[in-house]
C-alpha cells in the first residue's frame, strides 16, 4: 500500500488524514469534519486497505460498504480506490443510477470487498434480493452534509438498521449542522471527532473576488468577458438550475467557447461523457449544477465562476473548493446583481467577511470568437461652462418609389386623409404602401354608396300641402349664397287646417313668374 501511495505522487499527509488514519485503524468510530479538496477520501480508503487485505470474501456479501451522495463523487472514490489498492487483490464493486442493471448484478454476484454505492440504488438491490448486508463490518458516509441537503437522510437510517449492530462507522462532512449531529449521535459509538479546519470555511489557496453586476443581460456579458481571459485555462461554471445550465451552454458554445454541461436530467453516460472531456482537457468549460460541486477532483480547475449566487450558503465553499486543490493556487468569483442580496448576505455571514469587489476596468485578455465588446450606452456628461450640444435634427423619410424604381410624385391630400396616414403609419415616419391602398378602397367605396334616408320625427308626420304654397313659400325664402348648401325648408305650422288664406294665394302668380 506504501508503494501505492508513492507511485500517486503522495508524501505527506494532509492534516484531516494525519488525524483520521491512526482513529480508523485503531477500530473506532469517527466524525471528521474538513474543508472540502483536503484529502477525506484517502483518510477513509487508506485503513479500509490495510484493514481488509487478506481477509476473506464472498460473493454478494461485502465487508465494507461507503455511501455516497452523487455518481460523479461515487465513481471518483472508486478510481481513487484503485491506485491506493492496486498492489492488492481487493475487489470493488459500484452501484449508482443511471447504469445499467444487469452489469451491476453481474459484479455483484462475483466476489466483492468494497462496495460504493449511492442510497437509491443500493436499497433497490436489497430489495431485488441481490445484495447481503450481514457481513458488512465497516461503514463510510462521505459527504454526509450533502446527503443531508439532497434528501437522502431518510435512507440512510435504513441503510443503518439493516447493517450489523457491530460495526465500524466513519462519518466524515465539510460541514456540521445539527440533523448530522444527531445522525452521528443515533449510529456512532462513542465517536473520536477529528476537524482539520473550522467547518464551512473555503481554502486559503482561493483567491476569492465579486463582481456586481446591473441584471441577467450584463452577468452573461461579463462571463464571456471574463472566459476570455488568457489566464482561465480550466473553469467551472456553477448554477443554480438545470435549465439555466442548458442556456448558458449553448450560449458559450455560440460564442466560441469549448464547453461541456453536467446537471441532473441527463443520463448517465452524458455526465460521464461531458467530464471525461472536461478532464482530459478536450473542453475549457464546464457548465454545471451542484451536482458537480461536492468531491470532484479535477487537476488544474484554474477558475470557478459562480454564475448564480447559491441558495445554501454552504455550496458556495464547495463549489471554490473544485479549484485550489492539493495546495495549488486558484480563483474564485461570484456574479450578483441586486436581486442577490440576500444570499449574498448569508454567504458573507458563512464567511464571516466581505468579499472584496472585482475591477471590471482591469479585465484582460481578447474576446472569444464571435463575442464582441458591447459599447457605451450613455454619452459623457458635458465639461462644466459648456452647452451640451444640439440634438441633431431627425431625418428625413427617403420618398416613396414606383416599381419601376422613379419617384413617385407627392399627393395631395387633405386633412383628414393625412390623419388617416399618420395613424396607420410606422414609428419610422414611412407611410405603408399597402395602408394607402387600403384607404382608397374605402373611399371609392363610400362614394359608390347611397345616402341613407333621412329619418324623419315619427312625432310629428309631415302633412301633404299644395303646389301653390309650397312655391310661394320657396319665393319668400332669402337668396342663397354662393357654394352654401341648400337645406330642406323646414314645414310650417297649418293653424287654419286645410284652408289657405287669402293674401298666400296672391303670391302664387308672381311665384311662377319668378320660377
Amino acid at each position: 500500500m506504501l508503494a501505492a501511495v508513492a507511485a500517486a505522487g503522495y508524501r505527506e499527509p494532509t492534516p484531516i488524514q494525519r488525524q483520521a488514519i491512526p482513529v480508523a485503524l485503531a477500530g473506532r468510530d469517527l466524525l471528521g469534519s474538513a474543508q472540502t479538496g483536503t484529502g477525506k477520501t484517502a483518510a477513509f480508503v487508506l485503513p479500509l486497505v490495510d484493514v481488509l487485505a487478506g481477509g476473506p470474501r464472498r460473493a454478494r456479501m461485502p465487508r465494507a460498504l461507503i455511501l455516497s451522495p452523487t455518481r460523479e463523487l461515487a465513481q471518483q472514490t472508486l478510481e481513487n480506490f484503485r491506485i491506493y489498492a492496486g498492489n492488492s487483490d481487493l475487489a470493488a464493486c459500484l452501484l449508482i443510477g443511471g447504469g445499467k442493471m444487469k452489469q451491476q448484478v453481474e459484479a455483484l454476484a462475483g466476489d466483492v470487498d468494497v462496495l460504493i454505492a449511492t442510497p437509491g440504488r443500493m436499497l433497490d438491490m436489497v430489495e431485488r434480493g441481490r445484495l447481503l448486508m450481514a457481513g458488512v463490518r465497516h461503514l463510510v458516509i462521505d459527504e454526509a452534509d450533502r446527503m443531508l441537503d439532497m434528501g437522502f437522510i431518510p435512507d440512510v437510517e435504513r441503510i443503518c438498521s439493516l447493517l450489523p449492530p457491530r460495526r465500524q462507522t466513519l462519518m466524515f462532512s465539510a460541514t456540521m449542522p445539527p440533523p448530522i449531529r444527531r445522525l452521528a449521535e443515533r449510529f456512532l459509538r462513542d465517536p473520536q471527532e477529528v476537524q482539520a479546519a473550522p467547518p464551512a470555511s473555503p481554502a486559503e489557496t482561493v483567491e476569492q473576488w465579486l463582481l456586481s453586476v446591473a441584471d441577467e443581460r450584463a452577468k452573461a456579458r461579463a462571463l464571456t468577458r471574463m472566459l476570455a481571459w488568457k489566464a482561465v485555462t480550466s473553469a467551472m461554471v456553477f448554477s443554480n438550475r438545470k435549465r439555466d445550465v442548458d442556456g448558458l451552454y449553448r450560449t458559450l458554445k455560440a460564442a466560441g467557447f469549448s464547453a461541456v454541461r453536467m446537471q441532473g436530467d441527463m443520463a448517465q453516460p452524458e455526465r460521464e461523457e461531458a467530464l471525461e472531456a472536461f478532464r482530459s482537457g478536450a473542453a475549457r468549460v464546464l457548465v454545471c449544477t451542484d451536482v458537480a460541486g461536492r468531491g470532484i477532483d479535477i487537476f488544474g480547475v484554474s477558475h470557478v465562476f459562480c454564475f448564480d449566487v447559491p441558495v445554501n450558503a454552504e455550496d458556495y465553499v464547495h463549489r471554490i473548493g473544485r479549484t485550489g486543490r492539493a495546495g495549488h493556487r486558484g480563483r474564485a468569483y461570484m456574479l450578483a446583481t441586486p436581486e442577490d442580496a440576500r444570499a449574498l448576505q448569508a454567504v458573507t455571514r458563512l464567511l464571516g467577511r466581505a468579499l472584496p469587489q472585482a475591477d471590471p476596468a482591469s479585465w484582460g485578455g481578447t474576446p472569444a470568437a464571435g463575442e464582441k465588446r458591447p459599447a457605451q450606452q450613455t454619452a459623457p456628461a458635458p465639461e462644466q461652462g459648456r452647452k451640451a450640444p444640439a440634438a441633431a435634427p431627425p431625418a428625413r423619410p427617403p420618398r416613396r418609389r414606383r416599381a419601376n424604381g422613379t419617384a413617385a410624385r407627392p399627393r395631395a391630400v387633405d386633412e383628414r386623409e393625412s390623419a388617416r396616414h399618420s395613424s396607420t403609419s410606422s414609428c419610422c415616419g414611412r407611410k405603408h404602401p399597402a395602408a394607402d391602398e387600403e384607404s382608397a378602397r374605402a373611399r371609392a367605396a363610400h362614394e359608390k354608396e347611397p345616402a341613407p334616408p333621412r329619418a324623419t320625427d315619427e312625432r310629428k308626420p309631415a302633412r301633404p300641402r299644395a303646389a301653390a304654397e309650397s312655391e310661394a313659400v320657396v319665393a319668400g325664402n332669402r337668396p342663397r349664397a354662393a357654394g352654401r348648401p341648400r337645406r330642406p325648408a323646414a314645414a310650417p305650422p297649418a293653424p287654419f287646417g286645410d284652408h289657405v288664406p287669402a293674401f298666400l294665394l296672391r303670391q302664387a302668380p308672381a311665384a311662377e313668374e319668378a320660377g
